[in-house]
């Protein structure tokens, strides 16, 4: 094979490894790291310093500032964060990422190979998934290194190359086509982190005099300026059918980066010095702890600049994204974002916040129920099919949304046991809401009749719906705060049901006897009697699960943030 050939597939083989080291050793990080992730969601307040913190730790953990950023744009969309919240934490996120660059830099040639056994075999031999996890992630770690040192031993010939050398003085002596080449090579990979890691190998590499860096310094800043440009086209194809405020933050994400490079350009010299200070020694060996730290100080010091103007950045973003924002464009009960399912403690939470609002909305038909049957109010069953259609169809969604989830193979067991349990509690509440729809159908049908129900009869079962709709509410109360004295007393209700049950059936069958009822209404009469006490039933069956039920306490616990700002126990607030 010729000697170009053979650097381009060196280069692209080391690229391929780096990239799939970065991606395992994120997902190991976050499988090890889950319990914690949920505390780093509490941070998510009006405070744009702690919005900032909790960007900047999550995506240290993600190690992906675009899974960050996506994941910003996703809550937004969702309503769980406001435009000004995730702008915080996406100025966190670019904080964030600069860790990589950080672990990039550090000389751990002689024991690549070491880390790369040790993380296998505890990966592989481990039985505890928590050590399982940590073993993936030490092993991923060193498959970072061993992408970074093939880029870089066939980056060598490149550097004594005439052509390239005279190529990379065009760079040196052109900062904007430095920030041009950063630009396309970040968007080509979809990763800054890759690039960098890239620019740090070649930027190690001697030029012709065997000491000074074939780049330098001065000549690697304006690349890495590109490089954040570059990548926030992830978070503008991330927001593509989402909602407005969306789009708008995907543009903040745009518009911190370019900013920063446009005026950062100007200062390249003095930045070059300012790392030279803080990190001193022979060019050759700190020039990648230098790209490092040029890459961390951009990201803080626009940061720096931009947290007192984010109300700014907001007028900024709403003028270049136009028009009302708000709740998201697909008008549907819950929003699930697919581009986070790689991010399971994340989407979990998304999961979770959406589900309540399924669940609210069936405790909505719930209380409508009763005064529709004793008014006999038309309007109020149709409205009541139409909910009935837009909970199933949430119902859908959530289970597709579960099953993504669990394929995407991301989740670890106690996830995955967290997914089953947010799924018995979708389908328990679908079946209540489909009897629901069953008692508005049926009863809408018999407002036509010649022979409607008597006064007595819509008495009896608007008591027996208000029963339920009461019942359903108090089992939401119970599973946010999982007292058992509720427990007993839901099982006392759930009986109360049975029996108010079984003597409206005796009375109606007197109505019937006695010619107070039409004969033609007893079996509608019973089959509606029958919905209620199984809407009852499920709320039973939620009742004696509930103790099982770890998604109330983990997913959404009292540590839960409200997306406007105040921290609360929504789960008790939207529930009771």
């Amino acid at each position: 094979m010729n000697a170009p050939m053979e650097t381009v597939f060196g280069l692209l083989g080391g690229l391929a490894v780096f990239l799939f080291g970065m991606n395992m050793m994120s997902e190991g990080l976050q499988k090890a790291a889950g319990a914690k992730m949920k505390s780093i969601l509490s941070l998510l307040t009006s405070n744009p310093v702690l919005g900032v913190l909790a960007g900047a730790v999550a995506t240290a953990v993600l190690q992906s500032s675009s899974a960050t950023t996506v994941m910003a744009i996703g809550f937004v969309s969702a309503r769980l964060m406001t435009m000004r919240q995730a702008i915080a934490v996406i100025f966190g996120a670019n904080i964030g990422t600069t860790m990589t660059a950080q672990l990039m830099a550090f000389k751990l040639s002689d024991y690549i190979w070491l880390i790369v056994f040790v993380g296998f075999i505890v990966w592989f031999i481990a039985k505890d998934e928590r050590i399982k996890n940590i073993g993936q992630t030490v092993f991923a770690f060193g498959l970072l290194f061993v992408g970074i040192d093939t880029m870089g031993a066939v980056m060598k010939p490149l550097a004594q190359s005439d052509v390239f050398l005279t190529m990379i003085d065009q760079v040196k002596d052109v900062p904007a086509l430095g920030v041009v080449v950063g630009t396309v090579m970040t968007l080509v990979v979809q990763s800054s982190s890759a690039t960098i890691a890239v620019l740090q190998s070649f930027a190690s590499q001697p030029g012709p005099d065997g000491v000074t860096s074939v780049l330098g310094l001065a000549g690697s800043i304006p690349i890495l300026l590109g490089d954040n440009i570059g990548t926030t086209i992830t978070a503008l194809l991330a927001c593509i059918g989402q909602s407005r405020d969306a789009k708008r933050t995907a543009v903040a994400h745009s518009v911190f980066n370019i900013s920063g490079a446009l005026v950062f350009i100007w200062f390249v010299p003095v930045i070059a010095q300012f790392v030279q200070f803080l990190t001193p020694g022979p060019e050759l060996d700190v020039i990648a702890r230098q790209i490092a730290n040029a890459h961390t100080t951009f990201n803080v010091v626009c940061t720096l600049l931009w947290l007192p103007f984010i109300g700014v950045m907001v007028k900024i973003v709403t003028f270049l994204v136009p028009g009302k924002g708000g709740a998201q464009d697909q008008g549907d009960l819950v929003y699930l974002d697919d581009k986070i399912v790689g991010q399971p403690v994340f989407a979990i939470r998304m999961f979770g916040e959406e589900l309540q609002k399924y669940c609210d909305k069936v405790r909505d038909m719930l209380a409508v129920l009763p005064e529709a049957i004793a008014s006999r109010d038309a309007a109020a069953f149709k409205a009541l099919k139409a909910d009935c259609a837009t909970v199933e169809a949430a119902e859908a969604q959530l289970a597709n949304y579960a099953v993504e989830l669990l394929s995407a193979g991301a989740t670890s067991e106690k996830q995955a046991a967290e997914i089953s349990d947010l799924m018995f509690i979708v389908d328990a509440v679908g079946r209540i809401g489909s009897r629901c729809g069953e008692v508005s159908a049926l009863y809408g049908e018999r407002l036509s009749s010649k022979k409607p129900f008597s006064d007595e009869a819509r008495q009896e079962l608007s008591e027996s719906a208000a029963m339920v709709a009461e019942m359903y509410g108090a089992v939401l109360q119970f599973l946010s705060d999982q007292d058992a004295a509720s427990e007993r007393v839901l099982d006392e209700r759930r009986r109360q049901i049975i029996k108010r049950q079984s003597k409206a059936r005796k009375d109606h069958f007197r109505r019937v006897s006695s010619q107070q009822c039409a004969p033609e209404n007893k079996a509608v009469y019973n089959q509606l009697l029958l919905c209620l006490e199984r809407a009852g039933n499920e709320c039973s069956n939620l009742v004696e699960h509930g103790a099982e039920l770890s998604m109330w306490g983990d997913s959404l616990g009292a540590d839960r943030t409200d997306s406007r700002g105040g921290g609360s126990d929504e789960l008790a607030g939207a529930l009771a």
